[in-house]
């Protein structure tokens, strides 16, 4: 499945019409003609977004700019449209106003609608504009209309006494109900023709122009995971998905998972040698990837899966997924191995290098050893890397000092972001796993505008934890061009250079 978000063309017509017509089926399938469309793309092509799904447009949101002064909070939905002509639309105005939002039934599940809100919100903030303002349905206002009225409603949905498909999805996006409207929408028996004004405000409105506030900055949550036994699959996947949920909520745009951090799911196999134990557990790997791969998605977070045991042939390797929430997967398999790896379960290193497109940049993935390896962040950093993700496992104090140290070089050296995240606690009926030491961080490089120590965030050592850590990318191209040493641009490539063979 790939989840493309972008702007809606006129040639998504016929899919947006299928969509449309299937999420207002209860409202006899109303949808916008074509030469509507039209004029919406021709006036405001920037305001019209679309979700497609394996290119089929699946979900769609529609908007234009009013100054809302001139309408007010009595307005109806035909007023605020220009009776449905869109002359209302003003490139001078205030207001983002939202005049149509759905998601195709078949993939509601997949949280769209709460991507099209985030990238109004931030079409908001582009265009300096003073909030975004629409107005919402109350579609299960009707089965308590008898007993309620529209205010009571709203008041019990707030409290989360009743749950409301429409009103409920948007104040967990956070607006507002700035006012019931009535007759907003004529034929909307489900609201019984109510609807809230709805409202979000743009915090960089007043006093700083939104152009200015940087779209470079980019959310990281790292997991600090704790060792445990697991029941079973379940467990564990309930466990995953917590700290998936919780640094999603936090809108990180990025997820980093330790490296073999499901170990634990070896302790069915603790009878057998330990080469042979895992590569029971690289059975596993597929699943657990797959399930990952659908979190990414339905929470809208790029994930680094830590890494897992994959057995390709009679060959095993340690390696890392990187699953975009667009739908793609990428992979990274270990180069260095370590003579623990090697003696105990017999893996092997991978032989590609290459950094991966995000949708928040290009990021680079190297496996705890890996790091202490200089050369291959530096073909990273020549490939246009801004982040460099480190997912280890580190037994001691020791082996953790080596990783840490070698990753803040990286940072410096490579004028980037570099995040570590380890498994800390213990697993005492899992051979050769039984101690683990971490201490989780983001790095970044060092000069005036980034900390005096060049540590962004760090966890508190051994505690099963999570860190949610901004990190500017538009700092790194600054740095760049005019930091106060140019460690890229001031190497003496005429004497020596970093080449990739193969």
């Amino acid at each position: 499945m790939n989840i493309e978000l972008r702007k809606l063309t006129l040639e998504d017509y016929a899919d947006l019409k299928d969509s449309m017509t299937q999420a207002y089926d209860s409202m006899g399938g109303s949808i916008w003609p074509k030469s509507s469309i039209a004029k919406l793309l021709n006036i405001f092509p920037e305001g019209q977004l679309c979700i497609a799904v394996d290119e089929k447009v699946v979900a769609c949101s529609l908007a234009i700019i009013v100054q809302y002064d001139e309408y007010g909070d009595r307005h109806t939905y035909k007023l605020i449209t220009g009776d449905y002509s869109f002359t209302t639309h003003d490139t001078n105005g205030d207001t983002l106003y939202g005049i149509e939002i759905f998601v195709h039934p078949d993939f509601r599940g997949l949280r769209l609608g709460r991507r099209l809100y985030e990238a109004r919100k931030e079409l908001c903030e582009s265009l300096n504009l003073k909030s975004i303002i629409a107005g919402g349905r109350i579609p299960g206002y009707h089965t308590y209309s008898e007993t309620l009225t529209p205010r009571q409603y709203i008041d019990k949905v707030k409290a989360k006494e009743i749950y409301d498909p429409t009103l409920t999805f948007q104040i967990s996006n956070d607006f507002h109900v700035r006012k019931v409207l009535k007759n907003y929408l004529p034929g909307d028996k489900e609201s019984k023709e109510y609807a809230t004004l709805i409202e979000w405000n743009n915090i960089y409105y007043q006093g700083i122009d939104a152009s200015a506030r940087s779209a470079m900055t980019i959310r990281l949550g790292l997991v600090q995971w704790e060792m445990r036994l697991f029941p079973d699959m379940d467990a564990f996947y309930e466990q995953v998905e917590f700290f998936v949920d919780a640094l999603s909520g936090y809108k990180s745009d990025f997820i980093l998972f330790p490296e073999l951090f499901n170990t634990p799911l070896l302790q069915p196999y603790n009878h057998l040698p330990e080469i042979e134990a895992m590569r029971k557990l690289a059975e596993k790997t597929k699943e657990i990837v797959d399930r990952m791969h659908e979190y990414a998605l339905s929470y809208n977070v790029n994930i680094i899966t830590g890494s897992m045991p994959l057995l390709e042939g009679n060959k095993l390797y340690n390696v890392t997924y990187l699953c975009h929430r667009t739908g793609k997967i990428d992979e990274y398999r270990k180069i260095h191995i370590t003579p623990n790896e090697q003696k105990y379960y017999g893996m092997i290193g991978g032989d590609k290098v290459k950094v991966f497109d995000t949708d928040c940049g290009k990021v680079g993935i190297l496996i705890c050893y890996d790091v202490e390896f200089p050369e291959l962040s530096r073909i990273y950093a020549d490939q246009g890397m801004q982040i460099l993700f480190v997912p280890f496992l580190t037994d001691t104090q020791n082996g953790y000092t080596r990783v840490r140290h070698c990753a803040q070089a990286r940072a410096i050296e490579n004028e980037c972001y570099v995040a570590i995240a380890g498994c800390v606690g213990n697993l005492p009926k899992v051979n050769n796993m039984d101690i683990q030491f971490a201490q989780s961080a983001v790095f970044t490089p060092s000069d005036f505008a980034f900390p005096t120590n060049s540590v962004k965030a760090e966890a508190t050592p051994n505690t099963e934890m999570v860190l949610v850590v901004d990190v500017d990318l538009h700092l790194l191209d600054e740095l760049h061009h005019y930091g106060t040493v140019k460690i890229l641009k001031d190497r003496r490539t005429d004497l020596y250079q970093t080449k990739l063979l193969k």
